[in-house]
């Protein structure tokens, strides 16, 4: 079953989750961005011609609607406010599609690659990249396959992959963002010590998100008590449950930090874990020694491994942990409830601290 691209990657969603388009009233715009606040300038557009893909010194790869909308908002908008209703936007002007290559064996639903962007950060040229391959559709040969040709046509020496993931660590409030250099492939019906570990040495420690003054760009949550009370009314008046916020929130875990959290773990053995099926860290603790929990980079960070290529991985927590009393089904859905509704923001953060993470300190 594919996830719709609005979805975190993820995240496995049933039609009726599909279907499921709760509302908040706190929906203020993502702000233009004062890039001097960190001695820095706006990400330039770079215009290429040609039918291939251009070379790259990187390629930052996104995946979701509302990770694409913070993407664009970031590298190529950061001028113009950008509003809430755009978190859906399935297209953006200066974008291109790109099929070329695609395997010969045809996948229903599957006709291009992904969508492209060039960009120069810190004087560096970046390949923006928001995939239409996934893990969990069209599946693993594909997205393998997608990520050698990216290497192949790009010739990055760095791929750093971001967007939305589900909370692992009890702590780790709606927004955080944890940036890590290993990923981890969960094998179902193996033990958790044996599932595969890819990693490399490339550390973000040297760049901007070193540097004071980032935690002026970023962008608070805008939970309110309010908004997190009508998602559990609305919640229950979807799917006729009667739950209260206390049970499916024990922890006040989807209440957004005042200061967004941003843990830089890169360069070291800290690993964040690819799902290719549905799992979720709980307030019992399952999977609390991964960073978060996403449906894609394991699989980017062996190819990139293999080819002696740089990778990292930069991912926001939109939906954290879930009560470990409530059923994988409930905990799934309230936990795309919570996505829907704030996806868009903690993505804001994590596009920010992705560029952070590309530009050399000053």
């Amino acid at each position: 079953m594919s996830v719709p691209p609005y979805r975190p990657a993820r995240l496995f969603v049933t039609e009726k989750q599909k279907r499921f388009e709760p509302v908040i009233s706190s929906t203020p715009e993502l702000p233009v961005i004062d890039w001097s606040a960190v001695g820095q300038v706006a990400p330039t557009l770079v215009t290429s011609s040609g039918s291939g893909l251009p070379a790259a010194d990187a390629v930052v790869i996104t995946w979701a609607e509302a990770e694409w909308a913070a993407m664009q908002h970031v590298f190529c908008a950061s001028g113009t406010a950008m509003p809430y209703s755009d978190r859906n936007s399935g297209s953006w002007g200066g974008w291109t599609k790109y099929a070329v290559g695609m395997p010969s064996t045809a996948v229903s639903g599957w006709s291009y690659w992904g969508e492209w962007r060039l960009v120069e950060v810190g004087g560096k040229r970046v390949l923006l990249w928001k995939s239409n391959t996934h893990l969990d559709f069209p599946g693993e040969t594909q997205l393998t396959a997608m990520m050698k040709m990216l290497i192949k046509e790009v010739k990055p020496g760095l791929v750093v992959s971001i967007g939305t993931a589900g909370g692992a660590m009890v702590g780790d409030h709606v927004g955080t963002v944890r940036a890590v250099s290993a990923g981890t492939l969960y094998e179902k019906g193996k033990a958790q010590g044996s599932w595969p570990m890819y990693a490399n040495g490339w550390s973000a420690k040297e760049t901007v998100l070193h540097k004071a003054g980032l935690g002026s760009l970023l962008f608070p949550v805008p939970t309110t008590e309010s908004d997190l009370q009508g998602l559990v009314t609305q919640f229950n008046s979807y799917y006729g449950t009667k739950y209260s916020i206390f049970d499916l929130d024990p922890d006040g875990l989807n209440a957004g930090d005042t200061q967004p959290k941003v843990v830089d773990a890169t360069g070291g053995a800290v690993s964040l874990l690819t799902t290719p099926t549905f799992v979720v860290g709980t307030t019992a603790g399952t999977y609390a020694t991964y960073a978060c929990i996403e449906m894609d980079d394991a699989v980017l960070g062996d190819v990139c491994k293999a080819a002696g290529v740089a990778f990292g991985f930069v991912r926001n927590v939109s939906d954290p942990v879930q009560s470990a009393a409530l059923s994988a089904e409930v905990q799934g859905s309230w936990g795309s409830a919570v996505y829907d509704a704030y996806g868009f923001y903690t993505s804001f953060n994590g596009a920010l601290a992705a560029w952070a993470s590309l530009v050399a300190a000053g």
